[in-house]
């Protein structure tokens, strides 16, 4: 059993500010790299305990870089650093045949009240939009891993975006560690978030997972609301895009693959 780990950090135990997420902040970065770690090294240790004989983490938070190895397993393999291709946070599940996905560290989605540090991808934008509805990480990602069959079994974060993800895929295992409120986040104790993550994995697996592969819709379109209307009319000259207004570009197919080559160069 081979599973994939796409790993954020922004849905860790305890965050609430952007200098906690930060690198050129390290002496609040520093404590919660390491808290992300645990957890990520929690979901791994749990899904081997469950019967997992391969294990890949993505490290796919901001530089890619902020995983310490010494909390992983040492059955794991993790890919840091970006490749540049269009699969993103999700990068390393095109390689081979995958059991399962795993989300660990997510966040609510641009707009949402779910997280203090809700966005979607970045800072830039403020609206995001996948046929109609608000576009989180959780989902692009998601959507990325059915298009190569991979059902996604587990989720951890914020309790808005584990919320999200069960209206999404209902067997999902979710493990919400702290709940938005407005500025601040209520959070459990981060060895608590440890024992709950590594716990729910193991059984993540126990059950059939083919049941937690999201359907990708027949069609997609994407709209994205730029803060400033300068970078919308720019990546409207992306093949295919087109401006909706000043400050919001719109890209539709049938194939989601060319949706996150889009969203690799305009989001």
């Amino acid at each position: 059993m081979r599973i994939f780990i796409s790993s954020d950090m922004e849905g860790t135990a305890g965050i609430v500010h952007w200098w906690e997420t930060e690198k050129e902040h390290p002496d609040q970065y520093k404590d919660f790299a390491e808290q992300m770690s645990r957890e990520v090294g929690a979901a791994c240790q749990g899904v081997l305990d469950g019967g997992a004989e391969e294990v890949v983490v993505k490290d796919a938070h901001d530089s890619a870089r902020n995983i310490d190895f010494r909390f992983l397993p040492e059955q794991v393999k993790l890919l840091r650093g970006w490749a540049g291709d269009m699969h993103s946070m999700m990068s390393g599940i095109q390689y081979g045949k995958w059991d399962g996905a795993i989300m660990t560290g997510y966040h609510s989605a641009v707009g949402q009240p779910g997280n203090p540090l809700s966005h979607t991808m970045n800072l830039q934008n403020y609206k995001v939009r996948l046929n109609g509805k608000p576009a989180s990480e959780f989902l692009l990602n998601a959507y990325m891993a059915s298009y190569y069959g991979v059902p996604v079994i587990m989720i951890t974060g914020d309790q808005g975006i584990c919320d999200m993800a069960k209206s999404y895929i209902p067997e999902i295992t979710t493990v919400p560690v702290k709940q938005g409120m407005g500025g601040a986040v209520l959070s459990i104790h981060p060895a608590l978030a440890v024992k709950e993550i590594q716990k729910a994995a193991r059984q993540a697996l126990s059950g059939d997972l083919s049941r937690c592969l999201l359907p990708l819709p027949e069609h997609f379109k994407v709209e994205i609301g730029l803060r400033k209307h300068s970078d919308a009319s720019s990546r409207a000259n992306y093949p295919g895009a087109r401006l909706e207004n000043a400050d919001t570009i719109v890209f539709e197919s049938d194939d989601y693959l060319e949706v996150m080559r889009f969203l690799h160069f305009c989001l």
